[in-house]
């Protein structure tokens, strides 16, 4: 795992987790000049979602450890922030309830939260694992997959393609990625438990919830934390982000009043 950081570094800081096997840069690569204007960042890379290192993606709960450490050892325990895109939401989770550092403010961005059983999992990790190594062996998307999104309207096709680059798949060349570490990852974020009704003295959690993805995510958000503060969305997941990253970095300084 390797951490990139950006701009002053007496700035506070917020950390951000890049979502299911994405790179860090196409994940975040709009946002960061906006954020590193107000904000120390520190973007994560995850074990074997690196093109610099050779590694294989362990667990959800290991790479957590490993982040802890970081925190622990580089700001001495306590940030201001943490933003979690999709699989992100689940690190800001984790590190909630293990409480090990001191974190301000933890942003999900429209986080799905799913959790099932090992077989359930297992399955649904494989047919994933499948898709995304073939699109990161070849740099595209499958034939059928291809012909699905030349039938989306031109704003559809706009999103979606704005969701492929946070893949990597138009600016970065995926290729290095481990298949097991795509199974790993996927797989131990559907079996890692994440309480319910968490809540931390000092801590506020923000959730953004995109109210295309449906009404069942705003209740997981209700379920695993205690009194979150809902940022209502008329946009579908992480649309916020990737299309409007102004509107972004706005929302996100007025979470952390900065």
């Amino acid at each position: 795992m390797r951490i990139y950081t950006f701009g002053n570094n007496s700035n506070p800081v917020i950390m951000l987790f890049p979502g299911t096997c994405c790179h860090w840069k196409a994940n975040f690569k709009a946002i960061i000049p906006l954020l590193k204007e107000h904000f120390y960042v520190a973007c994560v890379s995850y074990d074997s979602f690196d093109e610099t290192e050779y590694s294989i993606f362990p667990d959800m709960l290991t790479e957590t450890v490993k982040i802890e450490k970081y925190i622990q050892k580089y700001f001495s325990g306590h940030i201001l922030a943490v933003y979690g895109c999709s699989l992100g939401g689940s690190f800001v989770g984790l590190l909630m309830q293990r409480g090990n550092i001191r974190i301000d403010h933890g942003i999900l961005g429209s986080s799905d939260l799913d959790q099932s059983g090992s077989v359930f999992a297992w399955l649904m990790a494989s047919i994933v694992t499948s898709m995304l190594f073939g699109m990161f062996q070849k740099g595209k998307l499958s034939g059928f997959m291809q012909k699905r999104l030349d039938k989306k309207t031109a704003e559809e096709r706009q999103y979606y393609d704005k969701m492929l680059d946070m893949f990597g798949m138009r600016s970065t060349h995926m290729s290095f990625v481990k298949k097991q570490s795509i199974f790993n990852q996927f797989y131990s974020d559907l079996t890692t438990p994440l309480r319910n009704n968490i809540a931390v003295p000092g801590t506020m959690v923000h959730c953004f919830y995109a109210t295309k993805m449906g009404e069942k995510y705003l209740k997981r958000y209700y379920q695993h934390f205690q009194n979150p503060d809902i940022r209502q969305h008329d946009m579908q997941h992480e649309e916020l982000l990737i299309c409007y990253p102004e509107k972004w970095t706005a929302e996100v300084r007025k979470c952390c009043g900065v």
